[in-house]
């Protein structure tokens, strides 16, 4: 199997994308993809092509208007046959060298507590879980994480606690 080759990702990709997004997940993900997305941060995000013109993976990364020195990863996935090859590695690290040239000095992303293969592979790829602020004892309604990782309780809304990670450029 060749390395698939990197590229922008274009909005043009979106019906590919949206069509595999779910089997590449193994459940419901494609709502978390509007094409807004891929119409409007195409610059900062990352395809992976393979020589036959498929999608072997992509990462939807932005870098903050609102946050100086702060890019984040949206959204990143690989297709399954691609797992393993460290083609999710070879993503984050074009994004990383995209987001400091762009004058970020942190990434950050964000995982879903039972989401626990997304959580081994950030840690892996070098980011950071973001602590809780100390703030007093822990929040006796905030479910626990398989990994023992904190979580942020509504961090996107009532009932989608969340992971937080960041890595520092």
């Amino acid at each position: 199997m060749t390395t698939p080759r990197i590229r922008a990702l274009q909005e043009s990709d979106y019906p590919s994308l949206i069509a595999q997004v779910d089997d590449w997940w193994g459940r419901p993900a494609a709502h978390m993809l509007p094409r807004l997305f891929l119409r409007h941060f195409h610059s900062t995000s990352l395809a992976a092509v393979t020589d036959q013109g498929a999608l072997a993976g992509f990462l939807v990364g932005i870098v903050s208007p609102s946050e100086p020195g702060e890019a984040h990863t949206h959204f990143i996935a690989v297709a399954p046959g691609h797992r393993g090859t460290g083609l999710g590695r070879v993503l984050y690290g074009r994004f990383f060298e995209l987001a400091g040239k762009r004058g970020c000095r942190t990434v950050t992303a964000v995982v879903s507590p039972g989401n626990t293969r997304s959580q081994r592979f950030h840690l892996a790829t070098g980011f950071e879980p973001v602590p809780l602020p100390s703030a007093g004892p822990p929040d006796p309604n905030s479910p626990p994480d398989p990994e023992g990782l904190p979580v942020w309780k509504d961090w996107d809304g009532p009932g989608e606690d969340r992971v937080r990670f960041s890595y520092a450029l």
